[in-house]
């Protein structure tokens, strides 16, 4: 199993990115919050998941260890696939996913795309005494300083968003949103992976 890639970032798409490993370049799908601390020419090292299919072998790759134990753990419940666990965690953070499976919360899961009422009820059920407790923390692999606030965070999450292909007017507008949420409740700026889901909620509402 590849368990974590370090390499440089050949390029990074809508729903990937491509990471040279000595010479090789290894293609990863990765959550929204990932992509945008991935710039191409830069180091970068990702936790992975490699999912084995009878015609395919797809890389999935994530900021931290933590999201990736998490992805994989997902993927036990019926019906979520590769796919819709990475959705989850595009949309929730790993220690969100555990609070709303903990507190039975329907409404929290079924913002991901694909999970509806019956659904959730169905992850809360078969993982509720799995996903184990929140952390309360981003570790592993990846929880440096490319994951925390910086001057461009506005620049980094339009970057997530264009590259899961929403117009830069409409990702400008959730951006805005986000940053006016900020500073009518706590006031600091958000890190980067925590204003990308903001922004993604107030898209997909």
């Amino acid at each position: 199993m590849i368990a974590h890639l370090n390499g440089t970032v050949s390029g990074v798409g809508l729903d990937g990115a491509v990471i040279e490993v000595g010479g090789v370049g290894l293609r990863v799908q990765c959550t929204p919050d990932t992509l945008a601390t991935l710039k191409p020419g830069e180091p970068a090292r990702v936790a992975t998941s490699l999912v084995v299919r009878e015609d395919s072998l797809t890389l999935f790759g994530f900021a931290t260890e933590d999201e990736r134990n998490a992805f994989e753990l997902l993927q036990t419940a019926s019906g979520v696939g590769p796919r819709l666990a990475l959705a989850m965690l595009a949309v929730h953070s790993p220690d969100a996913l555990r609070r709303a499976v903990a507190a039975e919360d329907l409404k929290a899961l079924t913002m991901v795309p694909g999970i509806g009422n019956k659904g959730a009820q169905r992850i809360i059920l078969e993982l509720k005494d799995r996903l184990g407790p929140p952390n309360d923390r981003e570790a592993g692999i990846g929880a440096g300083p490319a994951r925390r606030a910086a001057p461009s965070w506005r620049d980094q999450v339009m970057t997530g968003l264009v590259n899961l292909g929403w117009s830069a007017r409409d990702a400008e507008a959730a951006i805005t949103a986000v940053e006016a949420d900020t500073a009518e409740g706590t006031g600091e700026t958000p890190d980067v992976a925590t204003a990308l889901r903001a922004a993604l909620r107030k898209l997909s509402k």
